[in-house]
């Protein structure tokens, strides 16, 4: 499924090369099997993200993606936070890629979405749209962010949502999203800083100089998956295949 490369693509932190590649992005819009109301979506994407200045793309990606956990691209950032069960998460979809022929040449966790996308693109539609069902919880809440901020990256969400098959509730999501607070604000991330404890010597997280500069489950809680999704496995129309090849 090419579209999911282009996908993958534009979650990227934005470069040169990637604006050089308009036309063909454009064609493999059009050869999509999106709807059309999907396919205009992206094109307007790309029309309007393409035609601008690329250090006020990358500037925008900057405080999207990287600033503050609600809309980060690493997909059990959402499920389990820093918890132990994320690690064994890691450990399950590098034996995906592995048992694909795959393997990572890049400094990337696997469960960086646009790594993911990219993986299942090479998986065969069939597959493709499982492993998108998979995770479509996490996508309808990345959505619904990027819906409260006015952000057009939101219809890059909507139309993996639509690959996927997947018929989510997003008002219910919005719902349970409207009463969030933004952690990417400099209250937020100030407050992260103040709350986390630097410890030395034997006995810290980290013995020296140093932290682990984590936030606590308390500092986290307010950003993760609604609860009723967190379980992957009960989300609707999801069928879990690992190891599938194309």
């Amino acid at each position: 499924m090419r579209i999911l490369q282009l996908i993958s693509l534009l979650l990227e932190y934005p470069t040169e090369a990637l604006l050089a590649a308009k036309a063909d992005a454009r064609q493999l819009v059009a050869e999509s099997p999106l709807s059309e109301a999907q396919q205009q979506g992206l094109l307007d994407f790309i029309e309007q993200r393409f035609s601008g200045d690329l250090m006020d793309w990358q500037s925008d990606y900057d405080g999207l993606f990287e600033r503050g956990r609600s809309l980060s691209l690493l997909l059990f950032e959402h499920l389990h936070g820093e918890s132990r069960d994320r690690g064994q998460a890691m450990v399950d979809l590098m034996n995906q890629y592995k048992s694909a022929g795959l393997q990572i040449d890049v400094r990337e966790l696997p469960d960086h979405l646009p790594l993911y996308l990219e993986f299942l693109s090479t998986q065969g539609d069939e597959n493709a749209a499982l492993g998108l069902a998979e995770v479509a919880h996490i996508l309808s809440v990345l959505l619904c962010r990027l819906e409260q901020r006015n952000c057009n990256y939101q219809v890059l969400f909507s139309a993996l949502l639509e690959l996927s098959g997947v018929d989510v509730e997003l008002d219910s999501v919005r719902e349970q999203l409207k009463n969030e607070q933004r952690d990417d604000t400099k209250e937020a991330l100030d407050k992260v800083w103040e709350e986390e404890m630097v410890t030395f010597g034997p006995g810290s997280e980290q013995d020296g100089c140093g932290s682990s500069h984590k936030p606590s489950e308390k500092q986290r809680r307010d950003h993760h998956v609604p609860l009723q999704w967190t379980d992957a496995s009960q989300a609707p129309g999801n069928t879990v295949r690992s190891g599938v090849a194309s």
